[in-house]
């Protein structure tokens, strides 16, 4: 049997839209809302997993 657990990415993506559920009941803005926080939760739990690096966007370029 081939069981692939649940990684922190989709734990991200699954909380991110289950946090936005009060949103979906503010209509179109509503679930705007939730597409922006499944979103962001996928992508925190994509840096746990180290697929995405957010530090690399958060560091200042270093100008001049």
């Amino acid at each position: 049997m081939n069981h692939t657990p649940i990684n922190n990415t989709v734990i991200g993506l699954l909380a991110g839209l289950l946090l936005a559920i009060a949103g979906i009941l503010g209509g179109f803005s509503g679930l705007l809302f939730a597409v922006l926080l499944g979103a962001l939760g996928m992508a925190i739990g994509a840096h746990r997993d180290g697929l995405l690096d957010l530090g690399a966007l958060l560091r200042s370029r270093g100008r001049g």
